[in-house]
């Protein structure tokens, strides 16, 4: 499969097996990065969709896995500049863990061929600011209660005013929640903990920057 020197744009329909088998975690960790840096240079390809979602209509060979927020200002695919058959996307309110996530997650590692999982939180996130502010609602009390954790964090190091419309503070919880997520994947799901302990897959946490579309991972 041929690509183009210094664009990390598909330029057929999807990755390979054996292509894939030659990246290591860090290579497809690079792609991303480098594909973030074309969104924010307004580099995109622009893609035959219709022939590629033809193409892979019997098959898939994901690259990663994104858990990203359902906050409709994140189109994952394009931060990342990657196309149809190329990432996992699962989005859920405030880029939160639960089982289902962490079995779509073994999925797409253990099963399939993702080899980064990254964990997607973004800034004036809504979640996080109903969680905050003890947002009380059916279902959503539910979800916005594992937002908690982060809040408890973020707090006992913030100085400033703690409430959802305090955009530095919603942050500061925002990154906490990433942060919770990472260490509730690596503490509930044992295959995906030994998988990275073996050099398999990153586990990585990033933040979306909404201003500038840049995404900061959080390496350690």
């Amino acid at each position: 499969m041929k690509r183009q020197s210094g664009n990390t744009s598909l330029q057929s329909p999807q990755w390979t097996l054996k292509e894939l088998a030659k990246l290591t975690p860090k290579d497809i960790l690079d792609i991303l990065k480098r594909g973030n840096e074309d969104f924010i240079n307004d580099h995109l390809t622009v893609r035959n969709n219709s022939k590629r979602v033809r193409s892979h209509a019997l098959g898939q060979n994901p690259i990663a896995a994104v858990l990203s927020c359902l906050d409709s200002r994140l189109p994952v695919e394009d931060i990342f500049h990657r196309g149809l058959g190329e990432i996992f996307v699962s989005r859920i309110a405030g880029n939160i863990v639960n089982d289902d996530i962490l079995g779509s997650l073994e999925f797409a590692c253990k099963i399939s061929t993702a080899k980064v999982v990254l964990v997607l939180g973004h800034e004036h996130c809504g979640a996080v600011k109903a969680s905050i502010d003890g947002v009380k609602m059916a279902h959503f009390s539910t979800l916005l209660s594992k937002i908690h954790p982060a809040i408890k964090k973020a707090s006992k190091i913030f100085n400033g005013k703690k409430t959802g419309t305090s955009a530095q503070f919603v942050k500061a919880v925002s990154l906490a929640n990433v942060q919770n997520s990472l260490d509730t994947i690596r503490k509930k799901s044992p295959i995906l903990k030994k998988m990275e302990d073996e050099g398999k897959i990153i586990i990585i946490g990033g933040m979306y920057n909404m201003h500038k579309g840049r995404v900061k991972f959080l390496e350690k």
